[in-house]
Parts: structure tokens; sequence; C-alpha cells
């Protein structure tokens, strides 16, 4: 019994390796979302530069989008927008979500920086993004015709991301649509 004793901190050890070895193998960006394959929360919200025109869950109904949630507050915002730029000159439709903004500020980046969106939603309370789960912006959502989302990305989108995580969902969503 006693030399029994000895193995004890040897099979603490093996017990405490294989949950630390487990955990090095996950990604820290892959947050799972609880709304994937479900639909766009409803919402009825202001569209940035136009807060008179009021928008609803139905801007995602009949063709893919992406959604993204950004900010000029956001300094992740920054170095994905150029990348957001090109993607939308490459036919890609994206919707933005202007999440916990200035309103002002946000008119006055996109006239500086570009506007990659089909449209910004105007989420100055942080009700939709709080529906939607987002953890902080940016993140970005493949959205498909019928207004169901179908994949989630936390963090700025550039072209490792976009062909690696985003590119096979959104060709899957569009040949769907097709």
């Amino acid at each position: 019994m006693q030399r029994l004793k000895l193995f004890v901190p040897l099979f603490i050890f093996i017990i405490l390796a294989v949950f630390l070895l487990n955990g090095l193998e996950r990604d820290p960006n892959a947050m799972p979302s609880a709304l994937i394959d479900r639909p766009v929360p409803e919402f009825s919200l202001p569209v940035l530069g136009d807060e008179e025109s009021v928008v609803t869950q139905s801007v995602f109904q009949g063709q893919p989008a992406l959604l993204n949630v950004w900010a000029t507050w956001c300094i992740s915002c920054r170095v994905e927008h150029a990348y957001l730029n090109y993607l939308s000159e490459q036919g890609i439709r994206i919707i933005g979500l202007n999440y916990k903004d200035d309103i002002a500020e946000a008119n006055k980046w996109l006239s500086e920086k570009g506007d990659p969106f089909a449209l910004s939603i105007v989420d100055a309370s942080g009700r939709m993004g709080l529906d939607l789960g987002v953890f902080g912006a940016p993140e970005t959502y493949v959205i498909d015709s019928s207004g169901t989302i179908r994949y989630k990305h936390v963090g700025v989108v550039d072209d490792r991301v976009w062909k690696k995580h985003l590119l096979p969902v959104w060709t899957a969503v569009q040949s769907s649509n097709q």
C-alpha cells in the first residue's frame, strides 16, 4: 500500500498533462455561436447616414451577405477595413453593424476610409449585438439568402481568414442560392 502512495503524484501529473495538452490544441479565436443555423434575430434599427430609414432582419432576405460588426473606437476594425473594401469591390455583399458608436464619427470614418457596406445598421444601444452574442468588434457573420446565420468569425478578417474560414462557407451559401 505504501508503494501505491508513491505513484499518486505521478497519476495527478498525467491527468493534468492530458487536460493541458487538450487545451493547447484548441483555437483561442474559435467562439462558437448558439445562433449558427438560426435566423438573424428580429430587429428594427436605423441606417447609418439615413437615420430616418429603418431596416429589419428582412434586409438579409433574398441574397447572401456578410454581417460585419464594427466601430470607430475599435482598433482591430481599422486593420480589417481595407480588406472589407477589397471584398466589397469583388462583389461580396457586406452589411455593417455599427456597434455602440458615435454616428457622426462613423459617418466621417466611412467617408474618409471608404464604405464597403451595402448599408450599415446603427446599433447605438448594443441590443442587436447582445441578441447576436457579440463579444466585441470586429465580428463577421456569414448569412445565407434566407436570413440564416451559417458562420461566425471573431476577430479581424484578412486574406488568410477569408480564404481559410469564410470563403468556403460563402461559396456553399452562394451555390445553395442558385
